[in-house]
C-alpha cells in the first residue's frame, strides 16, 4: 500500500478511466471529474495494439473488449485501386496470448471503461471542471467550477491534448500541427474485410480501414491539413465521399455508406511531447496531456494506457509517497513515448515529402518489437 489515500483524476477518457479503476483495485479513494456531461461517449473507431490490450486486461475489461471488438493479426498494403501488394504479420506487442491488433468502435470502449469505473466505487462528477490547483508538500487543494473544493494527496491530469491541468501547473509545451489531417467515419463492414488495409498514395496520403466488430469498420483518409474554418461541417460526408472515390476495392462500398455529415470527423494531426518532468508538486500528467502523436502507428491509446498502468504500479509499490516516485514515472515512460512520437511523425513526414523508398514496414517492425517489452 501507499501513503497516497485520495486521488483526483481530471478527465474521463481512456487514460483517466483506466487509472481510476487500477487505483481503486489497490484500495485508493478516487474522485474522477469529467468536463462533458455525456462522459465523452463519442468517436468513430479505434485500433488497439496488443500492448494496449495488455493494460486493458490488467484493468479487468479484456473479456468485454474481446467480445465487442474484432481481433486480427495482419495488415495489408494495397494500391489505390485496391490491389493487395503485401500482407504482413503484426507483432504481438501484448504477448502471444493476446491478438496483435483489435479494432472496436470507440464509444463501445468508452462505455466498457465507464462501467468499470462505476463498478469500482469511484466518485464521479460529470460536467465539472477544475478552476484552480494549489499544491504543497502534503497534498493539493482543488477549486471546482461549481464553487466546491477539496483536498487530495495527488491530482492526475488526464484531460487530453488541450489539457487545462498542464497549463495550470505551468508546463508550457503545446501541441504542434504536423501538416496532416484525417477524415474518419464508422461504416458497415464489407464482406471479406478481416484486417486493416492501408493504401499509400492516390488522392490522399493514406486510405485505410479497420474492422471494429462483426458488422462495422472504422474508415479513414489522411490528407494535407486545411483551414477547418473553410470546410462547412454540413459538407463533411460529401467531402469524405469525394476523396474515397479515388480508391478501389472495398472502398466503393464504404464510400456509398458515407451519407451523414455528423458521423464524419475531421481533425488535424499534432505532435506533442513534454520532455521535462510531467509533474509539478503533487500534480502529474498522463496520456495525451503529456504526449500525443499521429495515429500512423496506432499507439496513441496504448501509450496513454501504459502511462496509467506504470503510474498505478509506482503509487502502490511504496509505503511512503515522495517526489522521486513521480520522477521515476517520467523516467520510465519518456524514452518509450519519445520513440513512438518520433516514429509516428517520421512516417507522416516521409509521406509529406514523397519519399518513395522510405522503410515504413521496417520502422513499424522495429518499433513494435520494442513495445513487446513491458513498459
Amino acid at each position: 500500500m501507499t501513503s497516497v489515500r485520495t486521488v483526483l483524476v481530471i478527465g474521463g477518457g481512456t487514460a483517466g478511466n483506466g487509472l481510476t479503476v487500477l487505483l481503486r483495485k489497490a484500495g485508493i479513494d478516487v474522485e474522477l471529474v469529467e468536463a462533458k456531461t455525456d462522459w465523452n461517449v463519442s468517436g468513430s473507431g479505434i485500433t488497439l495494439q496488443g500492448n494496449a490490450l495488455r493494460v486493458l486486461r490488467e484493468i479487468g475489461v479484456w473479456d468485454e473488449v474481446r467480445e465487442t471488438g474484432f481481433g486480427f493479426g495482419s495488415v495489408g498494403i494495397t494500391a489505390p485501386d485496391g490491389t493487395v501488394l503485401h500482407v504482413a504479420r503484426d507483432v504481438r506487442t501484448g504477448g502471444d496470448d493476446l491478438p496483435a491488433t483489435l479494432g472496436m468502435q470507440r464509444p463501445q470502449l468508452q462505455r466498457i471503461l465507464i462501467d468499470a469505473v462505476k463498478a469500482s466505487g469511484a466518485k464521479v462528477r460529470l460536467g465539472t471542471t477544475v478552476e484552480s490547483l494549489s499544491s504543497d508538500d502534503t497534498g493539493v487543494w482543488v477549486r471546482f467550477d461549481d464553487g466546491t473544493g477539496g483536498r487530495y494527496d495527488l491530482v492526475v491530469g488526464a484531460d487530453g491534448i488541450s489539457s487545462a491541468t498542464r497549463a495550470m501547473i505551468g508546463i508550457t509545451e503545446r501541441p504542434e500541427p504536423t501538416g496532416m489531417a484525417i477524415w474518419r467515419t464508422p461504416a458497415p463492414r464489407p464482406a471479406g474485410v478481416e484486417r486493416t488495409d492501408l493504401a499509400y498514395g492516390g488522392p490522399c496520403y493514406i486510405a485505410g480501414y479497420c474492422p471494429t466488430g462483426p458488422d462495422t469498420v472504422y474508415a479513414y483518409l489522411v490528407e494535407p491539413k486545411r483551414d477547418r474554418a473553410t470546410i462547412d461541417p454540413d459538407s463533411y460526408a460529401d467531402e469524405m465521399r469525394r476523396l474515397a472515390a479515388g480508391y478501389g476495392g472495398h472502398w466503393a462500398g464504404i464510400a456509398a455508406s458515407i451519407t451523414d455529415p455528423e458521423q464524419v470527423n475531421y481533425t488535424w494531426f499534432d505532435r506533442h511531447l513534454v520532455e521535462g518532468p510531467w509533474h509539478r508538486g503533487r500534480v502529474v500528467l498522463v496520456g495525451d496531456a503529456a504526449h500525443a502523436c499521429p495515429p500512423t502507428l496506432a499507439q496513441g491509446a496504448a501509450m496513454s494506457l501504459e502511462d496509467a498502468w506504470v503510474l498505478a504500479q509506482l503509487l502502490t509499490s511504496k509505503d511512503e509517497f515522495e517526489e522521486q516516485l513521480l520522477i521515476d514515472y517520467h523516467a520510465r515512460r519518456l524514452p518509450r513515448v519519445r520513440m513512438v512520437v518520433d516514429n509516428s511523425c517520421q512516417i507522416g513526414q516521409w509521406l509529406i515529402d514523397g519519399v518513395r523508398d522510405a522503410d515504413v514496414p521496417g520502422l513499424m517492425g522495429r518499433t513494435m518489437t520494442v513495445l513487446r517489452e513491458l513498459p
